[in-house]
């Protein structure tokens, strides 16, 4: 990877860094909050809900504006928008008395932001980088960066909040600028990769005929990634609640422990980024290795309640999304062409919210049932995540080079 690529990626993976913060820094702050503003968990659940389902709903549209108009075009308004959001909730938590109703706008105009941002980085990632090891690297880069934000998010989190309760709110705005100022002069789009989508009748017709064509696959990378995200958030959450409850661990403490499992994804993401090569079939057994890890890992935790045996069966859990992830992106970003690329990588990033959304307040009610219940059935949905990448997951040895604009007007 050339010097100018490097520079832009690594001010790209400033992007799932920066809006990693934005959400999961809130999480150990929760508690303070319900106090804070006397409302009760539910409330505070939504101020992380309403994130995620804005982000949901508004993904595929911005990754369609991405292809019509251009990628920065549409990740910097939307970073400005996230920022406002971060200091409208910062703003109200500091001047009114009764500042809840406003948070929730904050958050959900951060929503926005991250629907506009996050979900931009693969594709540009794939118009930057000149070959398919040089993506596949870059691609590991975003990954490694999402993963350490979710590393960082509850450290940061409870140190800033111990100074003042909504400090993460005014800090997040500043952590946007930053990325704002990287985007703006490191990340530098090659002109022969700007895409003509003028008329939208045609790209219409070039997304259906990628789904026709390419939809078995395509879909079960969602499905897959989205599995990803439940397992994933679903086990924090699982980690997270028991620490507190069961052992009495909170605080910073509880953030480092967390961190644990969170920082071998990190860097089984950097690593497999770094090693992925170009023959698709290959990553694709490379994921399927990850969800067997992810299987075997959790099915080892089905046995027993000791936490020390829980971290180390998380620590392989972590590592084995940590291996899927970065291939999962190489696979999509690969296998699809670069005026469409945008549009299908925001659904991909919207199916991964999904998981986000749902793995916690699952995980809730099937930890009300039993331990075994909850465990065989997480256990089971990593057998099934990687059933469907060994028998569907069959990408393209090369994307198509034909173009539909230039078909259809012969």
């Amino acid at each position: 990877m050339r010097k100018k690529e490097k520079w832009g990626v690594l001010s790209l993976a400033s992007i799932p860094l920066v809006m990693t913060l934005g959400n999961s820094m809130l999480i150990p702050v929760l508690p303070m909050m319900e106090k804070e503003l006397e409302i009760s968990s539910f409330q505070s659940s939504l101020i992380i809900t309403i994130y995620s389902v804005v982000a949901i709903i508004l993904i595929p549209i911005a990754g369609f504006l991405s292809d019509r108009i251009g990628r920065k075009k549409v990740i910097i308004p939307s970073l400005i928008i996230a920022a406002i959001g971060g200091l409208i909730a910062g703003l109200a938590s500091w001047l009114f008395e009764s500042p809840y109703i406003l948070i929730l706008i904050g958050r959900l105009l951060q929503g926005v932001g991250a629907a506009g941002a996050s979900p931009i980085v693969l594709p540009l990632v794939g118009d930057m980088c000149k070959s398919e090891k040089d993506v596949n690297t870059g691609l590991g880069l975003i990954e490694t960066s999402n993963t350490f934000g979710k590393v960082l998010s509850p450290i940061l989190g409870a140190i800033l909040a111990a100074t003042i309760w909504y400090m993460p709110f005014f800090a997040f705005p500043i952590f946007c600028l930053i990325s704002i100022l990287l985007i703006q002069f490191m990340v530098h789009t090659p002109k022969d990769n700007e895409v003509d989508t003028s008329e939208f009748k045609y790209f219409l017709k070039k997304i259906k005929r990628t789904l026709k064509e390419e939809g078995r696959w395509l879909i079960c990378i969602f499905i897959v990634g989205a599995i990803c995200m439940y397992i994933l958030f679903g086990m924090l959450f699982f980690l997270s609640s028991i620490l507190e409850d069961k052992y009495g661990i909170d605080g910073v403490i509880k953030g480092l422990i967390l961190a644990i499992p969170l920082g071998a994804l990190c860097l089984a993401s950097f690593i497999t980024g770094k090693k992925l090569g170009d023959d698709k079939n290959a990553i694709k057994w490379i994921v399927f290795f990850g969800f067997l890890l992810d299987t075997a890992a959790v099915f080892a935790i089905c046995y027993t309640e000791n936490l020390y045996v829980f971290l180390v069966g998380l620590v392989f859990c972590g590592i084995g999304i940590g291996i899927a992830l970065p291939s999962l992106d190489a696979l999509i970003t690969h296998g699809t062409e670069k005026d469409e690329r945008g549009t299908i990588t925001s659904i991909y990033s919207s199916a991964r919210f999904i998981g986000v959304a749902v793995g916690p307040p699952v995980f809730a009610i099937l930890m009300k049932l039993s331990h075994d219940v909850l465990f065989f059935s997480v256990a089971g949905i990593s057998a099934f995540a990687a059933i469907l990448v060994l028998f569907f997951i069959k990408p393209p040895k090369r994307i198509r080079t034909d173009s539909l604009f230039q078909k259809m007007s012969k």
